[in-house]
């Protein structure tokens, strides 16, 4: 009977137990995350120059958004680097995954050498290179004059054509997250697939369209939204590379950037820069749920 009396104890302080070691994540939540989304809305709504006190005026911020040109320049530049980058980067992963999986010496080796991208893309230090190799005088045009190619001079970061090309290429070099997701999933593709289907006669392409791809469409998927996500994200590789100005010609200017550049640029009008970061929020809100939507044709699970 005593053994009934003190069981309601044991678990009671068990969750009390629970809730303080839980308590550091909810204190986070609250003041780091919902407490700056509230004050975000509350500025949006507001014209506020960091200067003084915030001056309420609707929603102006979002009517300006409509007339605003360096706003849609800086969507196309976002959805360029989002369409071609994405796609380019996942193929990438899964291509040297399957390379990788079939049993490549020095395996982990190879995951660390081709991880360490996605570590180290976002830092100062690798935007800095990036415009070095891609200069006037860099690594690819001493390349290309090997070959015959004489573009010394030419600075392909400096070129409003060929500018965001040299982003979305840093982009997919970054595909060593994806990678080790890819590779992971691979290992957990049942070998009697792949024997049942060499005995209907399937070569190593069809075995890999029918029995790889379909196994591992959950995986593509969650890259695919992570990849998406992250992409409209995409901030300091825009502003190292572009120098912090989105040129030339607004030809860098990705979404994030222009954000930065509306709160802390000249204009210092936070308040806009707070609804434009609400905007983002709606577009990759809707985009997600696109995705999901569509998954339902294309994504095979277990069950």
């Amino acid at each position: 009977m005593s053994v009934f009396k003190r069981a309601p104890i044991a678990v009671r302080r068990e969750e009390r137990a629970a809730h303080i070691f839980m308590l550091p994540w909810f204190l986070g939540v609250i003041f780091i995350t919902l407490g700056p989304m509230i004050v975000s809305i509350g500025l949006s709504l507001t014209k506020y120059r960091l200067v003084g006190k915030p001056r309420f005026i609707g929603l102006d911020n979002y009517v300006k958004m409509f007339s605003d040109a360096r706003l849609m320049q800086s969507l196309k530049v976002t959805f360029l680097y989002v369409i071609v980058g994405v796609p380019l980067a996942l193929a990438l992963a899964l291509l040297l995954a399957v390379v990788l999986n079939k049993g490549v010496r020095g395996l982990s080796f190879y995951r660390s050498v081709y991880y360490l991208p996605s570590l180290f893309a976002g830092s100062v230090a690798i935007g800095v290179l990036w415009r070095q190799v891609f200069g006037a005088e860099g690594i690819v045009n001493t390349i290309a004059g090997w070959f015959g190619i004489d573009s010394m001079g030419h600075s392909w970061v400096g070129d409003p054509k060929t500018a965001i090309w040299t982003l979305i290429l840093l982009h997919v070099w970054t595909f060593g997250s994806s990678m080790i997701i890819f590779l992971a999933g691979l290992r957990q593709v049942p070998q009697e697939l792949y024997e049942a289907s060499a005995l209907d006669g399937a070569n190593k392409w069809q075995q890999f369209c029918h029995v790889t791809v379909p196994v591992l469409t959950p995986i593509i998927f969650f890259n695919l939204v992570m990849g998406i996500i992250n992409s409209f994200q995409n901030f300091a590789q825009a502003f190292v590379v572009s120098g912090g100005t989105g040129g030339p010609t607004d030809s860098t200017l990705v979404y994030a950037l222009y954000v930065y550049q509306q709160a802390f640029g000249s204009t210092r009008n936070m308040g806009y820069a707070a609804a434009l970061g609400w905007l983002l929020v709606l577009i990759v809100g809707v985009l997600t749920g696109l995705n999901f939507l569509f998954s339902k044709k294309w994504v095979h699970y277990a069950d």
